[in-house]
């Protein structure tokens, strides 16, 4: 902080020093002028109806462009021919000069909505590339998880889309406020409204009034700035907000669960020349536990993937697809920047800290998944497959990494939440049917 003080104390001399060699108060002023003029002006009323006529133009032409932006990158990372429509008319916008927009809609609409159309086009662009990039860059396997957990689409937007767009959101507003501010007022200089700051540049151009002109200047900076930081700082709460989880599945009773079996008839799956799954027939009841001990690379996260509807089998045919699944994949695809209990939450209306309380540390459920070690990691994942609601829970490869003491805990936790479901585990070590 003193660094920066000192630097722009530095760069205030400098600025007097030029100043005083000039010596024509109407090529440049010094600072000192330049704070004397603009004392006189904050004392006035007509400065004061400037300035908030310059910013609700430019304020408005802002929050218009980032709303239909960010609306149309929504639209179009769903449907993919919105995006190659939507294409060159962005590029049309990044392309085209400010000067001529400026012209042209004078000609149509006149000063007085000039500044907020020109704030509007120049956000529109910028905001809508970065939010759609932000939005395409969701991690595809936590979109999986919550396909398979029926996760509302509030907490996916919540806890997956919202940290994935949060480095290009912040990126794009920092760019889009500061050319917003200076193409909004380049806008009324040429349009001149009344009450606006751009109208008062104009004049202090027109009388040689230098001293107007850099304290108009430093207004509009001091505007940008605290604008800029008030947006970012209400952008940068939202992406903090943790909201209560909507309402997720409903929880059912064990008398009301289903009792179908999950019968499997000549199931194939291939990729290429590869077989993984060929003419597979298998059928689990409710109530049992069915442990897939085959070596790595025989196709059981395939015939994981298949039953539960993310893969598609090329023959054969899955009975009672209908059940409900939940998984514990073998990749955690935990939500990294919330806690154990929000991840848990996200998916059961359950006491989530009751649960991860018979496998996890107590002073591990509130921290960030991304700060939990590979063991801990694995153990949520556990918990949130096991407390949602389901018909058939899908464990693959839930011990990886646990030691002896801590995965036979994990497993009288499993047996414990089984509730009569059908369990399909796959794990290295053998076990015998139950």
């Amino acid at each position: 902080m003193k660094k920066k003080i000192l630097i722009v104390v530095f760069w205030l001399v400098v600025w007097h020093l030029l100043a005083m060699w000039v010596d024509n108060k109407i090529l440049l002023v010094t600072p000192i002028e330049t704070v004397f003029a603009l004392g006189n002006l904050i004392v006035t009323r007509n400065f004061w109806l400037t300035v908030i006529g310059s910013l609700v133009r430019i304020a408005a032409g802002f929050l218009l462009g980032f709303a239909v932006a960010c609306a149309m990158a929504v639209l179009a990372s769903r449907c993919k021919w919105v995006e190659e429509i939507l294409e060159p008319v962005m590029g049309l916008l990044r392309a085209v000069p400010v000067a001529s927009f400026v012209v042209l809609l004078l000609i149509w609409w006149g000063s007085p909505m000039l500044a907020v159309a020109i704030s509007f086009l120049i956000v529109l662009p910028v905001i809508y590339i970065n939010v759609l990039k932000g939005l395409k860059n969701a991690d595809p396997k936590l979109l999986e998880m919550a396909v398979i957990f029926g996760v509302s689409h509030s907490n996916r937007f919540y806890y997956i889309y919202r940290p994935a767009l949060r480095p290009f959101l912040e990126s794009g507003l920092k760019l889009a406020l500061g050319m917003c501010w200076k193409s909004g007022v380049a806008a009324e200089i040429i349009g001149t409204p009344d009450y606006s700051i751009g109208e008062r540049l104009y004049m202090s151009k027109i009388y040689l009034d230098t001293e107007g002109l850099f304290a108009w200047t430093v207004v509009v900076i001091l505007l940008s700035i605290g604008f800029e930081k008030l947006f970012m700082g209400l952008v940068k709460v939202f992406m903090k907000w943790e909201p209560k989880c909507a309402a997720v599945r409903k929880q059912c009773t064990d008398d009301k669960r289903s009792t179908d079996v999950l019968k499997i008839q000549k199931l194939s799956k291939a990729y290429g020349d590869l077989h993984v799954v060929k003419d597979f027939d298998a059928e689990y009841e409710p109530g049992k536990i069915y442990y897939f001990t085959a070596p790595s690379g025989s196709g059981k996260t395939t015939l994981f993937r298949l039953l539960c509807g993310l893969e598609q089998p090329d023959a054969g045919t899955i009975q009672n697809q209908s059940l409900r699944f939940s998984y514990a994949f073998q990749e955690d695809r935990l939500c990294e920047n919330y806690s154990a209990v929000r991840n848990v939450e996200l998916v059961a209306a359950c006491d989530a800290e009751s649960a991860l309380r018979e496998v996890l540390p107590e002073e591990a459920f509130s921290k960030p998944c991304c700060q939990l070690s590979g063991g801990m990691r694995r153990r949520v994942a556990v918990v949130r497959a096991m407390e949602a609601e389901s018909d058939c829970v899908i464990l693959d490869e839930p011990f990886a990494g646990l030691d002896q003491e801590t995965k036979e805990r994990v497993e009288m936790y499993i047996q414990s939440r089984q509730r009569g479901r059908i369990l399909l585990i796959a794990s290295h070590e053998s076990s015998t049917e139950s």
